[in-house]
């Protein structure tokens, strides 16, 4: 499946069992690019990450972070932004909650990034509405 196929199946805003599509997406690709850069689709991992956002479900924050890392492709590909649709703070918190080492590498590059500024006046919705205007 390509990201067009992706987009006319599930939308930018999948909901109950198509989530689970697309984490099934996301998870076969990001191996694929993991095994080697350029395997993976790594626009469709984009989206993939897009649809996870917008859905709000804070336990796909490692899913996407697992996506993001897979490559150098996928890390430039794939905002950071996108680990956060439940929102920044909840998103850290989470994080922090998990205690692992996947979470703290991904709660460290979030902290970075709000340092640096990645984070000034970012706001889920708008977040959102930027990327239905990017894929549509």
């Amino acid at each position: 499946m390509n990201d067009d196929e992706n987009i006319r199946r599930y939308g930018l805003h999948p909901a109950g069992a198509d989530l689970g599509g697309t984490r099934e997406l996301l998870k076969d690709h990001t191996e694929r690019e993991r095994r080697s850069q350029g395997e993976g689709d790594t626009v469709l991992m984009k989206l993939c990450c897009v649809q996870l956002f917008n859905a709000g479900d804070i336990e796909d924050v490692l899913l996407i972070w697992d996506a993001k890392t897979a490559s150098m492709d996928a890390a430039c590909s794939i905002d950071v932004q996108l680990l956060c649709g439940r929102g920044l703070t909840e998103t850290k918190t989470y994080l922090s909650a998990l205690g692992t080492a996947e979470a703290e590498a991904a709660l460290q590059r979030l902290l970075e990034c709000e340092e640096a500024g990645d984070f000034e006046d970012f706001d889920v919705e708008e977040y959102s509405a930027w990327f239905a205007d990017y894929f549509e």
